[in-house]
């Protein structure tokens, strides 16, 4: 390791002195000194501009092309399909834009390098170019916005009727999961109300939240509309579900949605991969403190006649604690009794 520091170091004090015996040359040439040239490294830094061009350039592509399977991950819902034809598109358009730049950027140097009979021309203006260069970008981009807003409207739009609702509660550093039961609406909740055996401030005094139950996994059907309602406890978090396609901040005291299809069950996926141990996973996209690793949560994605099996055979928040009913109104204690009883 010293070694390695003793050599970085007389690195520098080499190109300090480089440049030190650089600003001295063009100095004198500023100053009216007989050599009007500065250095006759014009050619050599003309022919690495080309070789620079070439190397990296192989490179990209042969990295893109290499790795192309591990951030292009199998899509997994019927949005992801559109999502990633906007991405394409995109990379698409300011790819091209990329390439004709800066192919041009690194062949100029080189074509255009100092030669004593070459007089650079006069350009001041080009009124039909102006034009051009800004009406093109102008129209391609307002199509990819457009575009871009019209996904993000139906994603955030109000999910259909009969959407299976889950609700994601990010703190530091968990994801709790809460669904409805079988009323299929979420109780209220209370920030005043959270408490070491009810860490997502459920409101047990609303009926509707006596039924409501967790989960320490994401079960969700195929082929059917799921909503996941967002909120966080404490900072802001980031839902990912990278294969669905979803993304969305979790963010104190403003609540967020996000609705999806899944079309490929996790057994499905696991056979598509070739990894009898794939999982779909939600993890959390903003750096949330220390413990930021830590969060993510499984989904497991099933067809809906065996998720009706599941969701049927769940038990509610107050069956898994009954000391949560303690000071219930009479009424809401008597219904989930009945609850209990229908269990």
């Amino acid at each position: 390791m010293y070694g390695f520091l003793i050599g970085v170091g007389v690195l520098l004090l080499l190109s300090i002195i480089w440049m030190v015996y650089r600003i001295q040359t063009l100095v004198s040439v500023v100053k009216g000194s007989d050599k009007k040239i500065a250095s006759g490294s014009n050619k050599v830094n003309a022919i690495l501009f080309i070789v620079f061009l070439v190397g990296a350039g192989a490179l990209m592509f042969w990295y893109s092309i290499k790795e192309f399977d591990n951030y292009q991950l199998p899509i997994a819902s019927e949005h992801g399909v559109v999502t990633d034809s906007l991405f394409w598109w995109s990379m698409a358009i300011t790819g091209i834009v990329f390439l004709i730049t800066h192919v041009l950027l690194f062949i100029f140097p080189y074509k255009y390098q100092y030669s004593e009979k070459r007089k650079a021309s006069f350009y001041p203006d080009n009124n039909k170019l102006e034009i051009i260069w800004t009406i093109v970008p102008a129209v391609v981009l307002a199509g990819l916005v457009i575009s871009g807003w019209m996904a993000w409207s139906d994603i955030t739009a109000p999910a259909p009727e009969n959407a299976h609702t889950v609700e994601i509660l990010g703190s530091q550093f968990n994801w709790d999961i809460r669904y409805p039961g079988k009323d299929q609406v979420l109780g209220d909740y209370d920030y005043r109300l959270i408490t070491a055996s009810n860490a997502q401030g459920i409101d047990f005094t609303d009926k509707n939240a006596l039924d409501d139950f967790s989960s320490p996994v994401v079960v969700i059907p195929k082929g059917e509309p799921v909503l996941f309602k967002i909120r966080a406890r404490d900072v802001l978090h980031s839902v990912f579900a990278p294969h669905m396609r979803l993304k969305m901040d979790a963010v104190p005291g403003m609540p967020t949605r996000f609705w999806f299809v899944p079309t490929k069950t996790t057994a499905e996926m696991r056979e598509e991969t070739g990894n009898p141990e794939f999982n779909y996973e939600i993890a959390c996209t903003e750096i949330c403190g220390r413990g930021h690793f830590s969060m993510r949560r499984v989904i497991e994605v099933v067809e809906p006649e065996e998720y009706q099996k599941w969701f049927a055979s769940q038990k509610t928040f107050i069956q898994n604690n009954p000391a949560l009913a303690t000071g219930l109104p009479s009424d809401a204690k008597e219904l989930a009794e009945i609850q209990f009883s229908e269990k």
